[in-house]
């Protein structure tokens, strides 16, 4: 008992400055963010993509300055950005990706499968629907639904794409679109705000239908949340509560970039949730 009591002890005195610790980790004089410079529809350096536009609302709503730290999202992002300090915030992570603390989610998505509308592929919802066999489906290489053709005897007529490239000169995602409209694909597999934004775009009508009814691992469902460094609970607080008091907006600047946004039962959201 006297140990424990002690222990107690211990904390309560190191509890302020511990607080005081955290919270000195956080500069702020500004709102300081990491970002890739060429990963639309994420972000640029133009600032024209949605993630840049909620980094401009939680700007504003703190009254803090706007700064970009630029590093491209490939190995080594998280060292040398929230690991160095360069920056207090990474945008767009997956709920419960180390090695960042995250946030609340600010959003739900899926990965799509896209075909043309109109097309005897419209409204194909599952990997596992038998109009998919023998057909020739893009999939991005390495990314969690090429598992799932793999499981549904899809992936030998299946076409890869590039996960890793520079964004400034390749763009994967736009190569796909592309063979689904030109027929070198029957459909293609991407992640909702990169399927979506880039089939809104399309010369030709598409269907973009996310994939919520796989069962099993791995999972094409995820939560986003803000990243930010471990142990930064006042930092995190803080930002569970813009998410929360700016939840319609976030959801307004999503979907005006064709995030297929996802509610708590999988349903697709429109602009009024």
């Amino acid at each position: 008992m006297v140990g424990g009591v002690a222990a107690i002890l211990v904390a309560l005195i190191a509890a302020p400055s511990a607080r005081a610790q955290v919270s000195d980790l956080v500069d702020r004089s500004t709102l300081r963010v990491c970002a890739d410079p060429a990963n639309m529809p994420f972000t640029n350096e133009k600032g024209e993509g949605f993630e840049n536009k909620i980094a401009d609302l939680l700007s504003q709503k703190l009254n803090l300055p706007l700064d970009y730290t630029w590093f491209p999202q490939a190995t080594g992002f998280y060292r040398k950005t929230l690991g160095e300090k360069r920056c207090d915030i990474v945008m767009g992570y997956v709920a419960g990706g180390d090695p960042v603390l995250n946030t609340n989610p600010y959003y739900k998505s899926a990965w799509v499968l896209i075909s043309k509308k109109g097309g005897d592929l419209e409204g194909v919802d599952s990997l596992e629907d038998i109009r998919l066999k023998g057909r020739h489906i893009g999939v991005v290489a390495g990314t969690p639904p090429g598992d799932l053709l793999a499981r549904n005897g899809l992936m030998s007529m299946a076409k890869p794409y590039s996960l890793t490239v520079d964004r400034r000169f390749d763009s994967p995602a736009e190569q796909m679109i592309a063979d689904i409209n030109s027929g070198e694909i029957d459909a293609g597999i991407l992640w909702g705000p990169i399927g979506g934004y880039y089939a809104r775009r399309s010369e030709a009508a598409l269907d973009v239908v996310p994939l919520v009814k796989e069962r099993g691992d791995p999972q094409m469902v995820y939560r986003i949340t803000l990243g930010i460094r471990p142990g930064e609970l006042n930092w995190k607080h803080q930002l569970n509560d813009f998410i929360t008091a700016n939840q319609p907006e976030i959801n307004r600047i999503l979907l005006e970039y064709g995030v297929p946004l996802l509610d708590e039962a999988n349903q697709p959201m429109g602009a009024g949730k």
